[in-house]
């Protein structure tokens, strides 16, 4: 892995008195939207700094980062060597955050279907919280040019994770979160090999395992209108998978011995 801008942020109260906040964006064939997404980024929270994760796009999408770095001291760019999965690159950028001393990690999609004017709506959020999920699937949540098809997915999933591993969040699976610092070090992700969408799931379940604070805020989420969507089969299948193990294993420990 390879970096560019790699140089510390201003090290200040940050938004909201926050501190240092990163905000970790995983790219794989996202040129049409990245320029966009940052430049958005950059304008609704100019104190904070961005991290673009490539996955060695094929269409140019790393080199239109490093042009982003070059052009403002606070984009970074984080190079990774082929396609490894979402949860992957987000591990990626987690460290590289922790290591440089950040306070608070945001995560974010390139295609634009998380709205960087609502980051603030999540930090503020996290002034009493450990970890904060853009939510859809509260009240005051939105999605916008969802197929009903893809709308019953995700809302069955989160059902299903709901009542599987018996906590209490309405969108496990959102992708839009703001964590501690503190919070991820807490977690531990040496252990975290979960790579597509259920990445998410597995975090938030590790936080609220360990006690912590997780608190959702509604969002609107908007389909992508560029590029294409990285939802496939194997994906779903994965985090069903993942999640009906889990759930297997809460049930064990919550049973009582036998005598």
């Amino acid at each position: 892995m390879t970096t560019s801008g790699d140089i510390a942020g201003d090290a200040t109260a940050g938004p909201f008195g926050l501190g240092r906040v990163l905000v970790v964006i995983p790219t794989y064939n996202e040129r049409e939207n990245l320029e966009n997404i940052v430049g958005r980024v950059r304008a609704t929270t100019p104190a904070a700094d961005v991290l673009v994760v490539d996955d060695s796009s094929p269409d140019g999408t790393g080199e239109l980062a490093d042009r982003l770095a070059g052009a403002d001291a606070h984009v970074k760019v984080l190079h990774r060597v082929g396609k490894e999965g979402l949860g992957a690159a987000y591990i990626a950028g987690f460290r590289w955050a922790l290591a440089r001393g950040y306070d608070v990690v945001v995560e974010m999609d390139a295609d634009g279907s998380h709205q960087p004017e609502e980051l603030g709506r999540l930090l503020r959020a996290l002034r009493e919280a450990d970890l904060v999920i853009g939510a859809r699937w509260v009240r005051g949540g939105e999605v916008v040019n969802w197929p009903r098809s893809r709308e019953v997915l995700s809302r069955g999933s989160n059902f299903y994770a709901r009542i599987v591993l018996g906590i209490p969040l309405r969108d496990a699976t959102a992708g839009f979160r703001a964590f501690r610092a503190a919070t991820l070090e807490k977690i531990g992700l040496d252990d975290v090999n979960s790579r597509g969408y259920c990445f998410q799931v597995d975090l938030a379940l590790r936080a609220l395992r360990l006690g912590l604070r997780v608190v959702e805020v509604p969002i609107t989420f908007v389909e992508r209108t560029h590029g294409a969507s990285k939802m496939d089969r194997t994906v779903v299948a994965e985090a069903m998978w993942r999640v009906t193990v889990w759930g297997i294993s809460r049930r064990k420990r919550s049973r009582p011995p036998r005598r």
